[in-house]
């Protein structure tokens, strides 16, 4: 095992190329020029309904209700802008679940004692993490509805990439900062015996199966945990968290969309490197339906205060856009089917598609089947706001 330093543009090459074309058309070219699908890899979806759905399990209080609060004033200089993100927050919680003030607003989700983990997303770097403004915002509504800061938890899959993009104790004083995959203090992430820090932090008790073999180099290996045939669960999931507020940002993915599903299924499992060719699609929808996640997400609030159009998930800066928008929403794939209209929208306006892509949805479709969430724009109550 290494202990040398990883290299993130190489690993975000290795996981990026040809994801997101396969995840919108998953067909294989023959050598004769016909064209056939793919034959799909059996997984353990059926291992997810062994477990009895609660009153919080996906799509959550308010199923196919999303709300999208724009304000201009959002972002200044590409800076989103902490008050301003607040009050977009404040503005969706009320709206939502039609209290009237945001202590009992955010009670309709969490309660004092439970121990409640933030699902940011800062794998494509500074440049395009999710944002302080939001995260800051939603901790202050947290404390102002009674929730201590020492029962939050700001997490995802990698320890290093929530330091490097500023999820720091000293940023956050009194909230724990949590990822599955760690290095120590001279850039190892290896222990003294030889094992993956990230080894001590997942779940062999709960995992999503898929007939893909994960093989892989020693330079990816620490950031998949394991090889293989399984992807198991973070413990963040399985033992540290009572509820999950997610926390995705507004990327395209191809033609298609990473939010708040992908956000979810990806950052929560190990060995995900072998899912991206063949099962992108079914990991974004079926690894939602397994009770860690079903059961414990039960509000999605998606960063379009700055995102992307093109070159997601990653960070390419032609590409990062200010939608200054907040979408707020319990059922994760209504939101992400809103958010995708958002993200086609502008990539037509800058002549990179020509018309919405279909195919682009077959995830939230799969996962609509799953009982997670409504993936038909004709049942969504969508409910829009401008603050200026």
């Amino acid at each position: 095992m290494t202990s040398k330093s990883f290299n993130r543009r190489k690993f975000c090459a290795v996981l990026g190329a040809g994801t997101a074309a396969l995840a919108v058309n998953p067909i294989t070219s023959l050598a004769s020029g016909a064209v056939q699908p793919q034959a799909k890899p059996s997984t353990n979806i059926s291992d997810a309904s062994k477990y009895s759905r609660t009153k919080l399990s996906m799509p959550g209080k308010f199923p196919g209700k999303v709300m999208h609060v724009k304000n201009s004033r959002s972002v200044v200089a590409d800076e989103p802008v902490e008050k301003e993100a607040y009050l977009m927050i404040e503005k969706a919680m009320l709206e939502l679940t039609g209290q009237k003030n945001i202590k009992k607003a955010w009670r309709t989700f969490v309660s004092p004692g439970e121990k409640i983990g933030l699902k940011v997303n800062p794998v494509a770097g500074k440049q395009l993490t999710t944002s302080h403004a939001v995260v800051k915002s939603v901790i202050k509504q947290l404390t102002i509805s009674g929730i201590d800061k020492n029962d939050i938890i700001i997490w995802d899959r990698r320890e290093m990439e929530l330091k490097d993009t500023g999820f720091t104790a000293e940023n956050y004083p009194g909230i724990k900062i949590m990822g599955t995959e760690q290095q120590d203090e001279n850039g190892s992430f290896v222990d003294g015996e030889g094992k993956y820090y990230g080894e001590r932090n997942i779940d062999r008790e709960w995992y999503y199966w898929a007939d893909v073999e994960g093989e892989y180099d020693e330079e990816t290996m620490p950031y998949m945990v394991n090889g293989g045939k399984y992807s198991y669960f973070t413990k963040i999931v399985t033992q540290e968290v009572d509820k999950i507020i997610n926390i995705p940002i507004l990327k395209n993915a191809g033609g298609s969309i990473t939010n708040a599903m992908k956000n979810l299924a990806y950052g929560t499992v190990s060995n995900t490197g072998r899912l991206h060719a063949k099962l992108w699609n079914e990991t974004c929808a079926e690894v939602c339906a397994f009770a860690p996640l079903r059961d414990k997400v039960v509000l999605n609030i998606c960063d379009g205060l700055r995102g992307c159009f093109n070159g997601g998930p990653g960070a390419n800066p032609q590409f990062i856009c200010n939608y200054n928008s907040i979408l707020i929403s319990s059922d994760p794939v209504a939101i992400d089917r809103i958010g995708y209209d958002i993200i086609a929208e502008k990539r037509i306006s800058e002549g990179i598609q020509k018309s919405p892509n279909p195919g682009a949805l077959t995830f939230l479709t799969m996962a609509s089947d799953l009982g997670l969430g409504i993936s038909d724009k004709e049942m969504i109550d969508l409910q829009e706001f401008d603050l200026g």
